[in-house]
């Protein structure tokens, strides 16, 4: 049967505003940190303008917010009596926090148009089995969900099933995640990998001192499918689902081991070495290509990897390429952030604010510029809203910037108060999770 081209027009963006809605994992669907709806340039947090919302946050976390329908949920660890120390900014002290209290993980629930708390469930309480970096929290990890269940990572507390209600299904020990850095093994700095949630199955990227891991798990009830062993450095990664030909594999980052894996057996199709001896960013998917990036030590590439890559693709140097990496980039890649890839453009922020611009496909770069002034701190990943790029500062000034290739910021605003969790976006909206708020930057509805 025919339609209506008009017809045919409607039922798209009927299709396209139910897929806006959803925000169910780290960085959104598919992991690309993009949103077709359009968001303000501006807003005023203490007039209201362009605010939708904005309510408290018992604890402090850095896990991000996700939505499915007319849900927002959120994860934080609660320090009964006190307030949880931070400490922000650029600095190269890796020292650890030395917790004495026991603390509370909880799962929240809010209506994502009103920020009226549904519930507010207590998922796990004890004291803390790892320290923590001065600028992380014990709450790193942002949950997913599939709209029938959420699965959550409370660092070395474990992993964790609920229902959609709050109520918890079952939970997995995966051990002490002791997370530092390979040549400082007496530090800790607490677990951030977030799981990924895919046809049923948990995707937990386990790459800590002690011991280091791919695993699947069944959602239903937490039986392990599959556990791979992986030669690597601590890392706080978090993985990315890729299907390309007929295959679906999982991509992770790291040092020694990047690579991907077989979704269904976990058996390693590739891999590659080099790179940034601290990983953190996830990989990003898009154009059937992989983006890798990471930082400290000698070099910080960014790069493109062909998702139809096999066996061992390392080049004779990390700025080289090969017939399975694409283009390289060895001093252009970022620490922290993700990058983001927005139409044919890959947009990549580094810890201090210099915001780098490259078409995706061919890694041609058209822009490497500062925002703000300097002598700011950049933690949380780019989001985007339609051509709109928003970058969040540590201190909260969020940087609007266009999605294209000349360099241009459209605006700047503050979201009142320390941000470093990475914003989620749904239908026009974006939701910056502060140390003490969610404020929410929207026309009103």
């Amino acid at each position: 049967m025919k339609l209506h081209p008009l017809v045919g027009l409607l039922l798209c963006g009927t299709m396209h505003a139910a897929s806006d809605a959803n925000w169910p994992q780290f960085r959104g669907p598919q992991a690309g940190g993009v949103s077709a709806g359009v968001a303000p340039t501006r807003w005023e947090v203490g007039t209201g303008e362009n605010i939708r919302w904005q309510v408290p946050v018992p604890g402090l976390g850095h896990a991000s917010p996700i939505i499915w329908g007319d849900r927002l949920y959120l994860a934080t660890a609660v320090r009964p009596g006190a307030k949880a120390e931070l400490k922000i900014g650029n600095y190269g002290s890796g020292e650890s926090y030395k917790e004495k209290e026991k603390h509370e993980w909880r799962l929240l629930c809010l209506d994502k148009v009103t920020g009226k708390i549904l519930w507010d469930k207590p998922g796990h309480e004890a004291m803390p089995r790892q320290e923590r970096h001065t600028k992380a929290s014990h709450c790193n990890s942002t949950p997913a969900t599939d709209g029938h269940c959420i699965v959550a990572i409370f660092g070395s507390e474990g992993l964790f099933c609920f229902d959609m209600e709050g109520k918890q299904l079952w939970r997995r020990d995966l051990g002490k995640m002791d997370a530092g850095p390979w040549d400082s093994p007496t530090l800790q700095w607490s677990f951030a990998a977030s799981p990924v949630l895919h046809e049923g199955r948990v995707i937990v990227q386990c790459d800590v001192l002690s011991e280091q891991f791919l695993a699947a798990y069944d959602v239903k009830d937490g039986r392990e499918l599959w556990r791979t062993p992986r030669q690597e450095v601590a890392n706080w990664c978090t993985p990315s689902i890729a299907t390309h030909a007929g295959r679906t594999q999982i991509v992770v980052n790291g040092w020694k081991q990047i690579g991907g894996y077989d979704f269904a057996t976990g058996r390693q199709l590739w891999t590659m070495a080099g790179g940034g001896d601290i990983p953190i960013p996830a990989p990003v998917v898009a154009h059937e290509l992989a983006f890798f990036t990471s930082a400290h030590g000698k070099f910080r590439p960014l790069r493109a990897v062909r998702l139809a890559a096999a066996g061992n693709i390392t080049p004779e140097e990390v700025g080289a390429t090969n017939q399975a990496v694409v283009w390289c980039h060895p001093r252009l890649g970022s620490y922290l952030q993700t990058p983001i890839v927005v139409g044919p453009l890959l947009f990549s922020c580094d810890s201090t604010g210099v915001l780098t611009c490259v078409d995706a496909r061919t890694g041609r770069l058209h822009f490497s510029e500062r925002l703000g002034a300097g002598g700011q701190s950049f933690t949380a990943s780019p989001v985007a809203a339609a051509d709109r790029l928003y970058f969040a500062s540590e201190s909260g000034e969020v940087f609007v910037v266009a999605a294209s290739e000349k360099f241009r910021v459209l605006a700047t605003g503050q979201v009142g108060g320390p941000c470093l969790a990475t914003p989620a976006v749904s239908d026009g909206a974006i939701y910056f999770r502060t140390t003490e708020k969610l404020v929410v930057v929207g026309g009103k509805k």
